[in-house]
């Protein structure tokens, strides 16, 4: 059975967002699962990306992925906090797998 569109869009919208997000003041993590083929089986590889959310002059919510000096404890600790959840994913699937 073909998917409708609107079911297309909902799939194509869910599989766009980040598996985990982790937010210390204006510093954000996105954690992103991509399922990678390993021969006979799959496995979650994880990939994190940070940016930095400002208004810009005209008040308008705007993204970098540029930090300064304030920022950098911020994301320290995201980091911090995003590697522990991958650790603890990882360590569900060996426990699964097993």
């Amino acid at each position: 059975m073909a998917q409708s569109a609107d079911d297309a869009s909902k799939t194509e919208k869910t599989a766009n967002r980040p598996a985990q997000t982790i937010r210390y003041g204006s510093v954000r993590a996105a954690i992103w699962r991509n399922m990678v083929d390993n021969g006979n089986a799959s496995r979650p590889l994880y990939c994190v990306t940070f940016t930095r959310s400002y208004k810009d002059g005209e008040n308008n919510w705007k993204e970098s992925s540029s930090f300064g000096a304030d920022d950098l404890l911020l994301l320290a600790k995201a980091a911090d906090e995003a590697h522990t959840w991958i650790a603890r994913q990882k360590t569900i699937v060996a426990n699964i797998s097993h």
